[in-house]
């Protein structure tokens, strides 16, 4: 290898660290990744596995308005990418809404007497709007209504982050739900037919998907690294990381689940760890500021009950979102509406009942046969299953799914940013919880393709901070469009003369 190429440190083979390893590896770049699972790479879009049956963890469709997210998919999978239906609902007081809302659809569902007060409640909104709406519930209801964001909004996403939705960021709905409002959705639903026939297309109706599940895709993207001549090494969790100034290298600290110790040098390291987690492990030490402001960083956790039963062709969607606060479960998901290979068996149906909690608490530390019980009496009394179908079950936990979005988030993480760019040259930090910052999975991989360039280069062209800033989650516009020229995913070039690292 030449000697001008450098070597780097990888932390987490998630989709960011795994692109970021295997676009490296193409240049000719020595990329080693460090993974603390010891079987599975993926991290939260890996693919969970139980006598055959295969689960997705939160759920990954495979879309992106950024052509090179798309080409690298096709890429990796070029033989095993399935186009499937775009299907959601919210399940409402024994009733299930399309979702996006469908406005006639809601409206006509909830009677007479709710839509004339939600209608009421949506012109007051426009009349008299929140200025700079700060919290979920003010930019929602802006957008809704006070009266459909309770009904449509509210329950769900307080079981999700535990919290009031008066205490969550703005900055998660304009992610989550940008582009979509009531006036938009009903001018949308009164144009009907387009001029040649064909009915407005606003979302996507379709997205792709690995036929067996999103671990496939990191599977095949850990085996081009090795091939590739880079190093993933499984079951290894790194422990310090120490800048020596002197000689401009890394120095990585990592360890199996033996205790043993090993050390490897690099001159960049890219992390894809929880941001707080990453303080932790820096030497020189963080400053007192960028520490409390680590601390300050919070996540949120989840299980997935996952419920085998007998396919009665009841419920076809890719998910239902469970607003409904008689149940604890948040979102049901669909497992053979994702790819009907992810299900051995023709005749049963795999069925994850998502249940957001924290790490420790009630329904984190209840045991597996408890959950069960619980997932299979809520299933019954939606109407999704009957009881008597379910032939077996398995539950799955997942720490740190979720960078939470509460008010002090983005400074917090903005005094981190700052440190690292002043005081850790060499140091990228990429990826959902890397940057704890609630990127899609095309997101992440969007900064791990820029970091890699800032890598090459041999300076910071990208600032990858500016990704996910302009996120439609509804994928609204086309798949794969030139972010440049069509407005898709922008591709955030630094243009600020940035400040030489301290060493």
């Amino acid at each position: 290898m030449p000697q001008s190429l450098p070597r780097v440190a990888v932390i987490g083979a998630g989709p960011a660290g795994l692109t970021a390893a295997y676009l490296l590896a193409k240049e000719g770049v020595h990329a080693t990744v460090f993974e603390a699972d010891p079987d599975e790479v993926g991290g939260i879009s890996r693919t969970a596995k139980y006598k055959g049956y295969r689960f997705d963890i939160g759920g990954h469709r495979f879309f992106s308005k950024s052509k090179e997210v798309e080409d690298l998919w096709s890429e990796l999978l070029p033989d095993d990418m399935l186009e499937r239906p775009r299907s959601s609902r919210i399940y409402y007081r024994g009733k299930f809404y399309s979702y996006p809302l469908k406005p006639f659809e809601a409206l006509t569902k909830l009677g007479p007497t709710e839509a004339a007060l939600c209608v009421a409640s949506y012109a007051k909104a426009r009349l008299l709007p929140v200025e700079q709406p700060k919290s979920f519930q003010d930019w929602v209801t802006n957008q809704f209504g006070e009266r459909l964001f309770r009904i449509f909004f509210k329950t769900y996403t307080e079981k999700v982050w535990g919290m009031s939705c008066a205490e969550i960021s703005a900055d998660w709905a304009a992610q989550r739900i940008k582009g979509l409002s009531l006036s938009s959705a009903l001018l949308s639903a009164l144009k009907g037919k387009g001029e040649r026939g064909t009915v407005a297309k606003t979302l996507l109706e379709t997205f792709r998907y690995p036929r067996l599940g999103p671990g496939m895709m990191w599977d095949a993207a850990a085996q081009r690294v090795r091939e590739l001549g880079g190093v993933i090494r499984m079951g290894r969790r790194v422990v310090g990381l120490d800048w020596l100034a002197a000689q401009r290298i890394w120095r990585v600290t990592h360890e199996g689940d033996d205790g043993v110790r090993y050390e490897q040098e690099t001159e960049h390291v890219i992390s894809s760890a929880p941001l707080r987690e990453l303080m932790s492990l820096l030497s020189p030490a963080v400053t007192p500021s960028a520490l409390s402001a680590a601390n300050r960083l919070h996540y949120r956790d989840f299980l997935i009950v996952v419920l085998i039963a007998r396919d009665r062709g009841t419920f076809l969607d890719n998910w239902i979102y469970i607003q409904d606060a008689e149940v604890k479960v948040g979102r049901i998901q669909n497992f053979k509406s994702w790819s009907p290979q992810m299900v051995p068996d023709a005749e049963n149906s795999s069925y994850g009942c998502e249940y957001f909690c924290q790490a420790g608490d009630g329904l984190w530390e209840s045991d597996d046969q408890t959950l069960i019980e619980l997932a299979k009496r809520e299933m019954s009394s939606i109407g999704l299953i009957r009881d008597a179908d379910v032939v077996d079950a398995v539950v799955v936990r997942q720490a740190k799914a979720y960078p939470v979005y509460d008010f002090e988030y983005a400074s917090n993480a903005e005094v981190i940013r700052r440190e690292l760019a002043d005081r850790y040259p060499g140091l990228h930090v990429v990826g959902r919880n890397g940057m704890h910052k609630y990127n899609n999975q095309d997101h992440s991989m969007m900064t791990a393709m820029l970091c890699a360039r800032n890598i090459l280069a041999g300076k910071e062209i990208y600032d990858l901070w500016r990704v996910n800033q302009d996120a439609e989650y509804h994928e609204a516009g086309e798949r794969g469009a030139d972010a440049e020229h069509s407005g898709g995913r922008l591709i955030p070039r630094i243009r600020r003369t940035l400040r030489p690292p301290k060493a």
